[in-house]
């Protein structure tokens, strides 16, 4: 049973979710070589503001 999490950052709409679990599940079955129905996705809507990279938060305002 795949189990895939997403971490992403938020405001991805449902259709655009729905377009990546219908790729994303498809791809996984066919190469794993098992059920659409076995293969589990779920995400996670992470704010800016919570996500750091290199010591600098994603909601900063670019530097200059």
């Amino acid at each position: 049973m795949p189990f895939i999490h997403v971490r992403l950052f938020e405001g991805r709409t449902q259709d655009q979710k729905q377009a990546f679990v219908d790729a994303v599940t498809r791809e996984a079955a066919r190469t794993l070589n098992c059920s659409p129905e076995s293969v589990d996705i779920v995400f996670e809507d992470i704010r800016k503001s919570d996500w750091a990279t290199a010591g600098r938060f994603w909601s900063d305002p670019p530097k200059s």
